[in-house]
């Protein structure tokens, strides 16, 4: 299964540079008269390539966020204790966007609290204590500008629904940019909030989720449907070099 990101601004892909400036040799062949003898003179010419600046990332989530999906409200959901870290690089390049910050947040370090009768509230009430859904990072990578305060980050996520050890679902591939500015969809769109000073934000995310093969899942979510994130977050970046 699959599903379709509802972005207008995605991410720009981390690639980091760190090859050393390239050097040239150019020959040149100087022809002289007959009485003389052909002349050749080697010169050697650098050519700059891009250089970059690394960064340390980290990445936390916070209370007061929401998800939401198909037609239902929006779940309350505690992400705190959310967290990841990940190496940045800023490319020092003339360049309209040279004040972005690359980042790629390491999957060994990335972990979002799962949705139980502990986190997450439904109409203001618990989810059922049985009921789980774990959130299964497969990527979040993406740019920060610390200058605007504008953060795009492209997420994907297995999101794996049980009910104990009664039924556990095929997992739903969740697939969006989570972003400081505006995601919309058809149905569900939000707005999030830029960094501030203290590096907190808010990630908003629009995703189209296809159905799975799982008839009741299918049933109970009306897939395929729209989905929804919205998550308090705090970024804090370093500098390698400090």
């Amino acid at each position: 299964m699959s599903c379709k990101i509802n972005s207008l601004n995605p991410p720009i892909p981390c690639r980091f540079y760190t090859k050393k400036p390239k050097i040239t040799k150019i020959k040149t062949i100087i022809l002289c008269s007959s009485d003389e003898q052909q002349k050749t003179i080697t010169t050697s010419t650098a050519i700059e390539t891009p250089t970059t600046e690394a960064y340390s990332v980290s990445f936390k989530t916070k209370r007061a966020c929401k998800l939401g999906i198909s037609w239902y409200p929006d779940f309350e959901y505690d992400a705190e204790g959310g967290m990841g870290t990940g190496p940045g690089a800023k490319v020092t390049e003339n360049q309209a966007n040279n004040n972005d910050l690359l980042v790629s947040f390491d999957l060994e370090t990335l972990y979002i609290p799962p949705l139980t009768s502990s986190t997450t509230k439904f109409l203001g009430l618990p989810l059922p204590p049985l009921l789980k859904i774990d959130i299964v990072p497969q990527a979040l990578q993406g740019s920060v500008n610390q200058e605007s305060g504008k953060v795009d980050l492209e997420f994907k996520a297995k999101f794996l629904f049980s009910i104990g050890s009664l039924y556990k679902a095929p997992p739903l591939l969740v697939k969006t940019v989570l972003t400081t500015e505006e995601s919309k969809g058809t149905v569900k769109s939000g707005r999030g909030k830029r960094l501030d000073e203290a590096g907190n934000c808010t990630l908003v995310g629009v995703a189209t989720v296809d159905p799975i093969d799982d008839f009741l899942l299918n049933s109970f979510l009306s897939l395929p449907t729209e989905c929804i994130a919205i998550l308090n977050a705090e970024i804090s970046i370093a500098s390698s070099s400090s």
